[in-house]
């Protein structure tokens, strides 16, 4: 998002441009390209456009190039209109997003933001955000009951009319509290305009949900704001002077686009609220009370950028902490073994890794061993076409090592279901007859879903998870998993759960995690290759995960950072009964008579 804060005069005499606040936009998005690849979609409100023109815009587009297709609107490239009041693309209020589909659902529909319109100025609502929340039953529930006939049930939509309506009750108040005062016509709307108290907005919508989200929005009168969940789950950073205010879920594109230092960039504290009012004053509000903090440490490992200076080190330190498991794989064996990375965002720990080899005097050699041919995220595509898609995805080069002597190194950032390592990577791997193939992931074993990021919400999908339960089954030890059933059967509901929490934080602790409690490491690890190695395959395969004390020493010792999908400690009611009820969905599918 980007408040301009001075007259737009201001802008075309120092930067030459009237485009100033629209290009600021557009870099930002590209530079945060890597958050989303399916849809883009950009939102502007000039405050200054007279009556009968349009003053605030919404254009989508989906598509890899979708940040080109919104930017080349006609709306945003017809420049011959020189009036400052009426042209749209000298708009004060900016926002962005880039959509990155957690469910794989697709369509222009999914595509941010969401606009509310109405001839009220104070009234039209724009929103977007990074979020997943976990009982959004429950809040649609609270709407139907409310009269209101929400006519999609998506977070994002009623998350719209959520909050719409709680803006329409404000704007009300504030045209009785106009009446009262005896004024009249357009000293009413200024009044509205003038006082609508956003902080109030959201603490009645957003004190509803549970999740993980940073929630932006701006009006057409001008109010502008942004918050981030009490857990501090998604990130969120801002930067602002006498120029501007911005915006976004990352801080190295702010630096890279106002060639700022990370100093300069603020993060928002969880629970918090930032509002930029009509008049270009800028408030923090406390919206929500703070919760214990647990900051998404997949970001960290894969999401965010890795041009981040806390986060480029963390990757570092994760591919270092990595070094024993490896040796101890290799044989420790160094002088014949091959080290490479994949993909591209687990390059930063693989220099981690071979950095910190070397400063132990070892002899290390690295090779650009795979390549990815197509720009596909495999793990969120529908699942009918994952496997089709993962086989073609990557290939090698030829000639990199020598055959039937050098073992093979390869850090991933993750391993999440295996899909491309059984239909794609271990096959290509085995053409170059390594001697042993070592593959490692920076992040520890996934084992439980993430409801407030990647919605991973079917269980059996998770490679580990199915390891557990095929170890419970070979052994004799279905109790087990019946017993593990029974406890999620009974889960209270969430308010339940919320008004325990505090009495017993056990209750946040999912029952599955007795799945896992049998088994070592090493024993999944070794079950988790029998499932995937691809039947004639060669080369042996060994898997090295992360270990929990080697994250939580990798990250940055001032945060606090959530682990729920490698331990099952999810931070709110919602994660912990939405898992739950996964596993119980799972059980009466495969397993009950």
């Amino acid at each position: 998002m980007i408040r301009l804060l001075k007259p737009q005069s201001y802008y075309t005499e120092k930067y030459g441009t009237c485009r100033y606040g629209l290009d600021k936009l557009y870099l930002l998005m590209e530079k945060q390209h890597n958050r989303g690849q399916e849809g883009a979609g950009i939102a502007c409100v000039n405050m200054l456009a007279p009556d009968g023109e349009e003053y605030m815009l919404r254009e989508r587009a989906e598509g890899k190039d979708a940040i080109t297709k919104v930017f080349n609107s006609s709306q945003l490239q017809d420049e011959s209109n020189r009036n400052f009041q009426s042209s749209i693309f000298n708009s004060q209020l900016l926002m962005g997003h880039l959509r990155y589909s957690t469910t794989g659902k697709q369509g222009i529909q999914y595509v941010h933001p969401f606009l509310r319109r109405n001839n009220w100025r104070a009234k039209n609502l724009c929103l977007c955000g990074n979020f997943n929340m976990t009982n959004m039953d429950e809040v649609f529930r609270l709407l139907t009951e409310q009269g209101q006939s929400p006519r999609i049930k998506g977070d994002a939509y009623i998350a719209l009319e959520l909050m719409g309506h709680r803006l329409d009750r404000e704007v009300e108040r504030l045209y009785r509290e106009a009446k009262e005062r005896g004024l009249e016509g357009r000293d009413i709307t200024a009044h509205i305009e003038n006082h609508v108290d956003m902080a109030a907005v959201l603490r009645s919508s957003m004190r509803l949900y549970d999740g993980g989200y940073v929630m932006c929005g701006m009006t057409g009168s001008g109010e502008m704001f942004a918050m981030r969940d009490p857990w501090g789950i998604r990130p969120a950073f801002y930067y602002k002077d006498e120029e501007v205010f911005v915006f976004a879920s990352e801080r190295p594109v702010i630096q890279t686009s106002f060639d700022l230092a990370a100093s300069d960039i603020h993060e928002l504290k969880p629970g918090e609220g930032i509002i930029v009012r009509k008049n270009g004053n800028i408030r923090h509000e406390q919206i929500l009370p703070p919760q214990q903090r647990a900051s998404c440490s997949f970001e960290r490992i894969y999401f965010s950028r890795g041009s981040d200076c806390d986060i480029y080190q963390e990757r570092k330190r994760l591919g270092c902490a990595l070094i024993p498991d490896v040796m101890r794989a290799i044989g420790g064996d160094t002088e014949h073994t091959v080290f490479s990375f994949i993909p591209n965002t687990a390059e930063v720990a693989f220099y981690g890794l071979t950095d910190g080899l070397r400063q132990r005097g070892l002899p290390v050699r690295t090779e650009k061993v795979v390549w990815k041919d197509i720009k596909l995220r495999t793990f969120i595509s529908e699942a009918g076409e994952r496997n089709d898609l993962a086989a073609h995805v990557y290939d090698v080069s030829y000639g990199s090592i020598k055959p039937y002597e050098d073992n093979l190194v390869i850090i991933d950032d993750s391993i999440v279901r295996g899909t491309t390592l059984k239909e794609s990577i271990f096959k290509i791997l085995d053409r170059l007859h390594p001697r042993k193939i070592v593959m490692v992931s920076s992040a520890p074993q996934i084992r439980y879903p993430d409801y407030y990021g990647i919605d991973m919400s079917r269980l059996e999908e998770l490679c580990a998870f199915r390891a557990a339960i095929s170890l419970l089954k070979e052994r004799g030890m279905q109790h087990v998993i019946d017993e593990v059933y029974e406890l999620c059967n009974s889960t209270p509901s969430r308010s339940n759960l919320l008004a325990c929490q505090s009495k017993n934080p056990q209750l946040l602790m999912t029952p599955l995690r007795s799945l896992y409690s049998p088994f070592t490491v090493d024993e999944l690890n070794r079950k988790i290759v029998e499932m995937l190695q691809p039947e004639g395959m060669q080369a042996p395969v060994e898997l090295v995960f992360q270990s929990i004390e080697g994250l939580h020493n990798a990250l940055t010792p001032a945060g606090v950072y959530g682990d729920w999908y490698f331990t099952g400690n999810y931070p709110t009611p919602g994660g912990i009964r939405l898992v739950n009820q996964a596993f119980v969905e799972y059980y009466e599918r495969n397993i009950k008579d």
